[in-house]
């Protein structure tokens, strides 16, 4: 067993230290005035005396100034042990002060090891004093021997006991305090995934709309710059599409803000989302000049599923707009049995699918994902692009 130097262990002791006192100050009065008025008289009275004022005297400064350098725990069980030794080889009193001063061992020794040590120490010095005094006598085996064994026995089961005792509470209290420390550590770590989703979440919203809001906003002015002096209505319709576009981002920021007070999930956003999607391609169109046929099926999702949709289709036409150079666009929304599927299509000069490392592909699969879709991605240099995504029934409100 290991030393229960914990501060579990501290408090049983100095706990049943505090209550032994009263016990063991009445029981020292008691041996005193025994030796004092039941002892003969003569030299070995006083020497029985001598020996038990030194006990008491040890205790007491050990109990008075437990931090005092002198007379340490281990000093008073020395002299506790030199005093038996005396005291049986006198035959005064020295079987009630073995068994009176018995639980100071476990109190003092405070590990299994120094406390059996002790102990040992203890009655091989008493069985040795008797033994000098008696000889090898029937009432040393009788009497001595056989009722020392049996104290010194049952005080060895009591300490063991107590020391398993207090080393399993110790460690019950250790694994609490740990467990303790490990669920602040995941409420920690849950909190810190939870900032990093949110700002995810965020860092994609912005993305999808104020940021490809902002792109065809720059894209606008400069054709309009361009054409002011050859066509001004053409400009004109231009800039009217840059202050749309400004006052549309302006409302996406708006609404980011207050996402927190945005429709759960389960609830159904106003309007279909094949009305969203329209919105969104015609002023594609128009701000483009590409021929978009759309095949929309009247459909009611969620938020969360419409917000999807509405996401992939945002993006995807951003990267038509920006790196396809395409001539026209195809949309498909339908529902399926397994779920709902968009199915953006161009004719522009493609790319490598597998090679495609932005940021805008990912943040559609990431989303898709939340609501347990996926999305496919066909594509090949100078073959045009298709853009699939599926989300299942479990997202979607039935019209």
């Amino acid at each position: 067993m290991t030393a229960l130097a914990d501060p579990l262990a501290d408090a049983f002791w100095a706990t049943s230290l505090r209550r032994w006192n009263t016990v063991c100050w009445a029981l020292f009065g008691a041996m005193a005035v025994g030796l004092v008025t039941t002892a003969p008289s003569g030299g070995s009275k006083y020497k029985a005396l001598a020996l038990l004022g030194c006990v008491v005297l040890c205790y007491a400064v050990l109990d008075r100034f437990p931090g005092n350098p002198v007379v340490r725990p281990q000093v008073y069980l020395s002299v506790l042990v030199l005093a038996l030794g005396g005291l049986a080889y006198l035959g005064s009193s020295y079987a009630a002060l073995f068994m009176v001063t018995l639980p100071h061992y476990w109190m003092f020794g405070r590990t299994p090891r120094n406390s059996m040590g002790f102990l040992g120490a203890a009655t091989g010095v008493t069985l040795t004093g008797a033994l000098v005094r008696q000889g090898w006598s029937a009432e040393f085996f009788g009497e001595t021997l056989v009722s020392t064994l049996i104290v010194v026995a049952v005080g060895v089961l009591i300490g063991l006991w107590a020391h398993s005792v207090v080393a399993q509470s110790s460690e019950r209290a250790r694994l609490i305090e740990e467990l303790e420390r490990t669920e602040v550590q995941l409420s920690e770590a849950h909190q810190r995934q939870g900032a990093a989703d949110e700002r995810e979440r965020i860092a994609r919203d912005i993305h999808d709309t104020l940021a490809q809001g902002f792109a065809s906003i720059v894209v606008l002015a400069e054709a309009a710059r361009a054409g002011i002096s050859d066509d001004p209505a053409r400009s004109a319709r231009q800039l009217w599409s840059i202050e749309s576009t400004a006052r549309e981002n302006l409302a996406e920021a708006r609404e980011l803000v207050g996402s927190a007070r945005q429709p759960g999930p389960g609830r159904a956003a106003a309007g279909t989302v094949a009305q969203t999607l329209r919105r969104t391609l015609d002023r594609f169109a128009e701000d483009t000049g590409l021929a978009v046929a759309a095949d929309l099926a009247d459909l009611e999702c969620d938020q969360q599923t419409r917000i999807a949709l509405l996401r992939c289709t945002q993006e995807s036409l951003a990267n038509v707009r920006k790196h396809a150079r395409a001539s026209t666009v195809g949309v498909v929304l339908v529902r399926r049995p397994y779920g709902v599927e968009l199915e953006i299509t161009d004719d522009g000069s493609g790319f490598v699918a597998g090679e495609s490392t932005g940021f805008g592909l990912d943040g559609m699969r990431k989303r898709l994902a939340e609501l347990g879709g996926r999305l496919t991605v066909t594509s090949s240099v100078g073959d045009g692009t298709r853009i699939l995504a599926m989300i299942p029934p479990e997202s979607e409100v039935e019209a």
